[in-house]
């Protein structure tokens, strides 16, 4: 029997930026240009939404200032909460990536988690925290703390993986084995060294665990930092590793696909992976 789920990923490009209003103002802008295609997902019908990683803001990491601390705020908080209303109000289970402040001086990169009937279910905290020109993460964020959760949702067991997670085949697996039907990776990349990776790395975790996955990039060149060209290319792709739903590269879009978990199965069912895992043998990848 099918259990066909309607998924979208909304891509976005900031309305304001650093110098275009204080940031409040610049929050409240990116969240008011989220509404209409939240509204136009829950009248699609779509079950399960995701976001691109820190929504409400600019990607501020290529800068290390320290003004953009006030723009984090508790999960659950405000943003979380009003996206509870509309999860209510379309039966829609939300992944909606903040950024967090757990107390005084401590935040994280985070996703909540938020079910069909707008209840919390709980948060992702991204592991892998880069520390590169254009990416200086580790001025803004604490690795997470809370393992590789997979929420048992409404309509499908949901894990979350953030942006330079996904170069991390473990985590990958660890959802995989937390079992996970899909993860969502919700991040920010431009053009340039990595870009050749995007349509590579994502495919090849849905192949080597057998489930689908999710992908949004945002897009759009963000001032001040001008780092490059976020070039959006929002996907979903199969347990087999085949992209079949792709976004633009330069536009604001919600892209929606159906796909049936049934697949999920006849792939596992086909290549054994977890059953020929060899767990005794891999001691020597979590040394120091």
């Amino acid at each position: 029997m099918s259990k066909i789920v309607k998924s979208g990923l909304i891509q976005m490009s900031v309305p304001k930026s650093e110098g275009d209003g204080t940031i409040p103002e610049i929050m409240e802008a990116m969240i008011n240009k989220h509404i209409p295609y939240i509204e136009s997902a829950g009248e699609q019908g779509v079950q399960i939404l995701c976001f691109q990683e820190v929504f409400t803001t600019p990607y501020f990491c290529p800068g290390q200032d320290s003004k953009w601390y006030k723009s984090a705020e508790t999960v659950p908080g405000p943003t979380v909460e009003m996206m509870q209303e509309y999860a209510r109000k379309y039966q829609m289970v939300m992944i909606v990536p903040i950024f967090e402040r757990e107390s005084a001086g401590i935040f994280y990169n985070t996703a909540a988690v938020i079910d069909a009937d707008g209840t919390y279910l709980g948060k992702y905290r991204k592991h892998h925290i880069p520390q590169v020109a254009g990416f200086w993460e580790k001025y803004f964020f604490r690795p997470g703390n809370l393992g590789y959760p997979v929420f048992d949702t409404q309509y499908a067991k949901v894990g979350v993986y953030i942006c330079y997670d996904r170069h991390f085949p473990e985590g990958a697996r660890a959802l995989g084995l937390n079992g996970a039907e899909i993860v969502y990776n919700p991040s920010a990349t431009v053009a340039g060294l990595s870009q050749y990776l995007w349509k590579l790395e994502q495919p090849a975790h849905a192949a080597a665990n057998g489930y689908f996955m999710g992908c949004i990039n945002r897009v759009g060149v963000e001032a001040p930092w001008n780092i490059g060209k976020f070039y959006g290319s929002s996907y979903f792709v199969d347990p087999r590793g085949s992209i079949f739903k792709i976004a633009s590269e330069d536009q604001d879009e919600l892209l929606v696909a159906e796909f049936d978990l049934e697949m999920i199965d006849e792939v596992r069912e086909t290549w054994q992976f977890y059953r020929d895992r060899r767990p005794d043998s891999y001691s020597d990848l979590t040394a120091q």
